[in-house]
């Protein structure tokens, strides 16, 4: 009910106040009314005219209307203001707590009896009602008022010099708040217990401003204290730390000791700083502890290290170090790394550093952690050797490197070896219309020259990222290398001598001849390019049997027997920092234009795809030494049997049907042509999903599937299997742009198949389809 009666009040008083509010504007001009009713009488009286004693006459009554009206509201407000405050004062004029009411602007309206008896009747506003009992009391009322004016009502707990305070605001009406404030006198060891103390001590609110201190304090510090940073020189002081104290006589140092107190207030205690304990059995005891162990102080400077942290670091005993001095590789300054430590900004944690005055490929694994040791903050580090955690580290990111790198290469590859395909293929097809005396023949030839050189190229790409496609055989290194004696010689020049040195009873290795000669001609034209004066080129070979692993270079060698390559030259030699780059693509010492960076790179994808080893041994001024090891095979059968030369009849048109299953559009074209001239019924599908459609005709018959590996959809070695459940007699060809192994174990289980790798010429097509036929 009385809720009720509460909002009926306050929409009367909502009403109420706007006439009010109208009636008050226009009070001032009351007088002004009053005058022009007058007039508007006197022109009534005097005129003889009807119409315009009748228009006066109006006027004249509606401005004695609006006055009486303005009369009436200025009272009704009057007696709405008194009849508001006495509901007020039924409900908190015997209030023990102060109260108040005040308008918008703060001005007191009402006051019960315990605010006159607190505050008097001198304040006319709240503001300054309250200056002396709180800091900045205009902030909070203006806060508090804001948000009563919003949602009705707001409350907060404010710090007092006596303890704390309660200030509640209600919104009683649109222009009145009725104010209530709890006052709590604090009953702890504050006040007259605190001034008996003999330990100082000091009451702050968060903000840092004391509202109190003890005689004690008082004494320590010369004088009654305002704020937090005029009694302590360190930063941020913490429970439990020594701090430094701005005394009357100096600093002093102390333990500071804080209680969480009521309101959000704090009280500190100094406390003395304790004894140290012996230190020299501290000493010994941190001395001969088996990890390596620094502390340093809170501004980096270093003050002790025990025997295992002297002998990792270098530090001598009793050197006076700095934490900056002893390691650097953050990215920032390791000083500050110790200093959020030290501040709490960070937790600390695990860092790898460079030391400074170790090796350059030396790191060291520090751990900071803060420590406080009888009140004085600090650091400790705690210290691993993690050189080779860097290092292995350092080769894992490099081999990553050298996976994505060889990946891009072969993808790369892949797509230059269809588009040669396509240029070499109707290049071929060209200069089967055009004889040797045509005009264009040349041009044709030249094409087709170029075309080989950029599959060359890519053929390096594949082997670097070993994805080509290798003919491995047994092979003689002797005989091989006497074979190419004479090219090698062509190939190193006038000024530069080539000697050859060969161990008997070398052995078979098992590679394929013809990138093996592509090895042995790349690291001798290397070689030969760092001797521009002249010198000399020794190839050598060595029996090796290695009787346990050998580690080298992130290699590891099994044990066996091995045939030993050493190409050996009197050049200009490497730099040891280029030594882990030389066999990365495109990495090249020559000057633009001299090297294309493949050729170590197509060395070390040759020789690790045929199951060897490459290593390098280097002195600038001296020379390099290119070592290769290759596993030998003692009386291995072999494996690969060479093709049988393609013979030169051809089959006969309509003897041969094959379905031509390529999603590369030129590809397809080119290879469609060169069946059919050679007498092929070609059928073409640009998808193993249309050649299987294709094949649902019970009455085709194929001779021969011709199809790429590598398509959108269904692959090559998938459709063909599905193929060749209903016509397992079906020969087959694989293409691809990229190696035999991307066949996969199981795919390449499949009866009656072969591979051709791209870019294939128009006869190689042919030939190999008419193996399959016969």
């Amino acid at each position: 009910m009385k809720t009720k009666r509460g909002r009926n009040v306050a929409a009367v008083w909502a009403g109420l106040d706007e006439i009010v509010a109208v009636a008050r504007r226009l009070s001032a001009r009351a007088g002004l009314l009053l005058a022009g009713a007058v007039v508007a009488g006197l022109v009534v009286v005097l005129s003889d005219d009807p119409m315009l004693r009748f228009a006066a006459m109006s006027a004249a009554a509606t401005l004695v209307t609006v006055v009486l009206l303005l009369r009436l509201g200025l009272y009704l407000s009057d007696h709405a203001e008194r009849a508001l405050n006495a509901a007020i004062v039924k409900v908190v004029d015997d209030d023990a707590t102060p109260c108040f009411t005040t308008n918008s602007l703060g001005h007191i309206r009402y006051r019960n009896a315990a605010a006159k008896a607190r505050f008097g009747l001198v304040p006319e506003t709240m503001v300054a009602a309250l200056q002396d009992h709180f800091a900045s009391p205009s902030s909070v009322l203006y806060r508090l008022q804001s948000r009563a004016a919003q949602v009705g009502a707001a409350r907060e707990e404010v710090v007092t010099r006596r303890g704390h305070s309660r200030l509640a605001v209600h919104r009683a009406a649109p222009d009145r708040f009725l104010w209530r404030l709890e006052e709590f006198v604090d009953r702890s060891v504050t006040g007259r217990g605190a001034e008996t103390l003999s330990l100082p001590m000091l009451v702050a609110n968060k903000s840092g401003v004391i509202l109190f201190s003890n005689e004690a304090m008082r004494r320590l510090l010369g004088g009654r204290p305002k704020h937090l940073d005029r009694v302590f020189t360190t930063a941020n002081p913490r429970s439990g730390e020594e701090v430094d104290v701005t005394g009357a006589t100096g600093s002093i140092r102390a333990i500071l000791a804080e209680v969480e107190g009521a309101g959000e207030r704090r009280e500190i205690y100094l406390l003395p700083s304790p004894e140290r304990a012996d230190p020299d059995q501290i000493l010994e005891d941190f001395e001969h502890v088996p990890v390596a162990l620094l502390r340093f102080s809170p501004d980096g400077a270093l003050q002790v290290a025990n025997r295992a942290a002297r002998e990792l670091t270098g530090v001598q005993q009793g050197e006076s170090r700095n934490f900056h001095d002893l390691y650097e590789g953050l990215g920032r300054p390791v000083q500050d790394w110790l200093s959020d430590v030290v501040a709490e900004r960070h937790q600390g944690g695990s860092e790898v550093l460079r030391p400074r005055a170790a090796a350059p490929d030396s790191f060291h694994q520090v751990t900071l952690r803060r420590v406080v040791d009888l009140g004085r903050p600090g650091v400790l580090a705690v210290v691993q050797d993690a050189t080779a955690m860097k290092l292995l580290e350092a080769q894992f990111v490099q081999s990553q490197k050298m996976q994505a790198i060889g990946q891009l290469a072969g993808g790369i590859a892949h797509d230059f070896n269809n588009l040669l395909t396509a240029i070499s293929g109707h290049c071929d097809l060209l200069l089967l219309r055009h004889g040797s005396e045509d005009s264009d023949f040349a041009d044709l030839v030249q094409i087709h020259q170029n075309a080989n050189r950029a599959a060359s190229l890519v053929s390096q790409l594949l082997a670097f990222s070993r994805k080509q496609t290798l003919k491995a055989e047994r092979i003689d290194l002797q005989e091989v290398l006497s074979d190419l004696t004479h090219l090698l010689n062509r190939l190193v020049g006038e000024k530069v001598r080539l000697r050859l040195a060969h161990a008997p009873d070398l052995g078979m290795i098992r590679a394929d001849k013809r990138q093996f000669e592509q090895v042995l001609m790349n690291l001798v034209v290397n070689a030969r390019d760092a001797m521009p004066d002249g010198g000399t080129i020794r190839i050598e070979t060595e029996s090796l049997r290695l009787p346990e692993e050998m580690r080298r270079d992130r290699a590891v060698v099994p044990p066996g027997d091995y045939a030993v390559i050493r190409v050996c030259d009197t050049g200009c030699g490497i730099a040891p920092e280029r030594l882990d780059k030389i066999f990365e693509p495109f990495f090249t010492t020559k000057r633009p234009g001299e090297g294309t960076g493949l050729g170590l790179s197509t060395v070390y994808g040759i020789v690790k795809q045929s199951g060897g080893f490459v290593f390098v041994d280097s002195t600038l001024g001296e020379g390099s030494v290119f070592q290769l090891y290759f596993p030998i095979h003692h009386d291995l059968p072999e494996a690969v049997i060479a093709a049988e030369p393609a013979r030169k009849a051809m089959v006969r048109p309509g003897e041969g049907v094959v379905l031509l299953v390529e999603d590369e559009a030129p590809v397809r074209a080119f290879a469609s042509r060169a069946l059919r001239m050679r007498g092929y019924t070609v059928l073409e599908a640009e998808s193993a999903e249309d050649a299987l459609r294709t094949l649902e005709d019970p009455t085709l018959e194929i001779d021969v599937f011709v199809t790429d590996v590598v398509m959108p959809g269904l692959d090559g070695p998938t459709w063909v299997k599905q193929a060749l459940e209903a016509r397992p007699n079906v020969r087959v060809v694989f293409v691809s742009g990229y190696a035999e192994d991307c066949l996969s174990e199981e795919q390449g289980r499949i009866p009656n198949s072969v591979f051709l790798p791209k870019p294939f010429s128009l006869n190689d097509l042919a030939a190999t389809v008419q193996g399959q036929l016969h």
